[in-house]
C-alpha cells in the first residue's frame, strides 16, 4: 500500500457529552410552526358571521330599511338552510311532509333567478349569492305556515294574508339584489319573478 494513502487519524476534539448545536430554536413557535393564538376562530373559518346573519335578518324583517350591499354581497348560506329547515318544521306540524318540495323548488328558484340576474345585471352574480338573499327572504314565509298550524288560510282572511306574505318576500328580495347588483330603477322587474317563486311556497302553505 503507499505511504501516501496511510494517513493517521485525526483526533477528536470536541466533548462526548455535549455535542455542538448548530440551531437553538427560539421559541415553541419555531418548532411547530405557529401557535393556536394565532389562528383564527372555528366560525370564521366555516364563513359563519352571526353579525352579518343579524343584519340581513334585520333587512328582512323591516322592508322599508335599506341593504347594505357589501354584507348582501356574501355568500352566506348557514341563514338559509335554516329558515328552510324552520319552514319545512313549521309545515310539519301542519301534519305537511314537504321537505323535498321545499329544497327542489328552492334549487330551480335559485338556478331560474341566478340565470335572470345574470342576463339584467351588468356586473353579474354569484349562485351562492342568489341562494343566500333567495333564503333569507323565505323568512315572512316561516311566518304563514306557522299561522298555517293554528288556523285555515283557505279563506278571504287567509287570501289577504297569503298575498301580504308573497309581496313582502318578493320586495324584500328585489330591494336586497337592486342594492347588491347596482340595478335601480328595475326593483319591479326583479320583484315579478321573485314572487311567482315565493307564491308556489304559499300555495304549499295553504293547501
Amino acid at each position: 500500500m503507499p505511504p501516501e494513502m496511510m494517513n493517521p487519524q485525526q483526533p477528536y476534539t470536541g466533548q462526548i457529552y455535549q455535542p455542538t448545536q448548530t440551531y437553538t430554536p427560539t421559541s415553541s413557535e419555531s418548532v411547530y410552526g405557529s401557535t393556536f393564538d394565532d389562528e383564527p376562530p372555528l366560525l370564521e373559518e366555516l364563513g359563519i358571521n352571526f353579525d352579518h346573519i343579524w343584519q340581513k335578518t334585520l333587512t328582512v324583517l323591516h322592508p322599508l330599511k335599506a341593504a347594505d350591499g357589501s354584507i348582501m354581497n356574501e355568500t352566506d348560506l348557514t341563514g338559509p338552510m335554516v329558515f328552510c329547515l324552520a319552514f319545512g318544521a313549521t309545515l310539519l306540524l301542519a301534519g305537511k311532509i314537504q321537505f323535498g318540495y321545499v329544497y327542489g323548488i328552492s334549487a330551480i328558484g335559485c338556478v331560474g333567478m341566478f340565470c335572470l340576474l345574470n342576463l339584467m345585471s351588468m356586473t353579474g352574480v354569484s349562485f351562492g349569492c342568489v341562494s343566500s338573499v333567495l333564503g333569507y327572504c323565505l323568512l315572512p314565509m316561516i311566518i304563514l305556515s306557522g299561522f298555517a298550524v293554528v288556523f285555515s288560510l283557505q279563506g278571504i282572511v287567509g287570501v289577504l294574508l297569503t298575498s301580504l306574505i308573497i309581496g313582502w318576500c318578493s320586495f324584500s328580495a328585489s330591494k336586497i339584489f337592486i342594492s347588491a347588483l347596482a340595478m335601480e330603477g328595475q326593483q319591479l322587474l326583479v320583484a315579478y319573478p321573485c314572487a311567482l317563486l315565493y307564491g308556489v311556497f304559499a300555495l304549499i302553505s295553504v293547501f
